[in-house]
């Protein structure tokens, strides 16, 4: 059942469900101003009638709030180069979320299903509360994925399976829609949505990551103004993967000037401005673009994480018919 935002569910309290609601507000406003959350952000908490509430456990994967009747969130934590994975989901739950398939696991904390945390899975499962799931998309760097709903509790297999709703922000005063998937199709459809989502801010990050969160253009370091672009774009089933080799991080001025083959890269790293704006007198931001004019955009520090130039080549060649 949905309505606005409310989240009706069997015996759930009053109270439960205003905070889920105000939990899930705060996630998404968090998303939306930063892209992805850190442990920072997840660290800062939400607010509920004057006090604080966690978000989630540093220290454990599965998390209720004292304040709260039911779970609110689970943690999947994306292992480090040369770290220890703990769970199995931690490598898994990636490749799942891009196979065609409507629901994911989640391992069990430890190897007790009746331990507090897996007890807080089930009651969940049982009464089909909505929760949020912090998929980790790079060390330290998650994304929200909410509803979150445990489709099954598995103790033989110490698993539980998981399936994803939709929500819709409608604005401030009314809060978040909850849409509840009823059948196979709801949860495909929703598995979907996700993966696109999980495709884009996973590229991203890590392809910011690989040039140190700098504009290859023009070295500007601000996150929020920093994309990751596509040398060939994801139609092209050759080359269009979401791979390093295959992204540029770009302002956003520039990168709207690259889809627009206003500027192109060639395959020896060479910045080219087009003939239209090397010609337009339009004040210092443009003046300031001209001096990268067949300058050497800035490279990761791995070659192995360079922009490939078969990619840039390709490329290049749409910007010069263009110019």
């Amino acid at each position: 059942m949905q309505s606005v935002g409310r989240i009706t569910i069997g015996e759930v309290s009053v109270t439960d469900t205003e905070m889920r609601l105000a939990a899930f507000k705060r996630v998404q406003e968090l998303s939306e101003m930063h892209g992805f959350l850190t442990r920072e952000l997840l660290n800062s908490g939400f607010q509920f009638q004057g006090q604080k509430v966690a978000l989630h456990n540093p220290g454990q994967g599965i998390h209720k709030p004292n304040q709260m009747q039911f779970l609110l969130s689970i943690k999947t934590v994306y292992p480090g180069k040369n770290k220890k994975v703990w769970y199995d989901d931690q490598l898994q739950v990636h490749q799942q979320i891009f196979e065609e398939r409507d629901s994911i696991d989640y391992a069990f904390m430890g190897n007790n299903p009746n331990a507090a945390q897996n007890q807080h899975l089930f009651r969940a499962f049982d009464k089909q509360i909505p929760i949020i799931y912090f998929l980790g998309i790079a060390p330290g760097r998650y994304e929200a994925i909410f509803p979150t709903f445990v489709r099954s509790w598995n103790p033989a297999t110490l698993n539980a399976e998981l399936t994803f709703g939709e929500s819709d922000r409608i604005g401030s005063e009314h809060g978040i829609n909850i849409h509840v998937p009823q059948d196979e199709d709801d949860r495909r459809y929703a598995h979907r949505q996700v993966k696109q989502r999980l495709h884009q801010s996973t590229f991203r990050q890590q392809v910011i990551l690989a040039y140190k969160g700098r504009c290859a253009v023009s070295g500007l370091r601000e996150p929020r103004l920093i994309d990751a672009a596509h040398i060939v774009p994801d139609p092209n089933p050759e080359y269009g993967q979401p791979i390093v080799p295959n992204g540029l991080t770009l302002s956003k001025i520039h990168h709207a000037a690259f889809d627009a083959n206003l500027i192109g890269i060639d395959p020896d790293y060479r910045l080219h401005l087009s003939g239209q704006l090397l010609s337009q007198k339009d004040g210092p931001l443009l003046e300031a673009l001209k001096k990268f004019h067949k300058q050497e955009i800035l490279l990761p520090h791995s070659r192995a994480d360079y922009p490939d130039r078969d990619r840039l080549e390709i490329r290049f060649e749409q910007f010069k018919k263009a110019a």
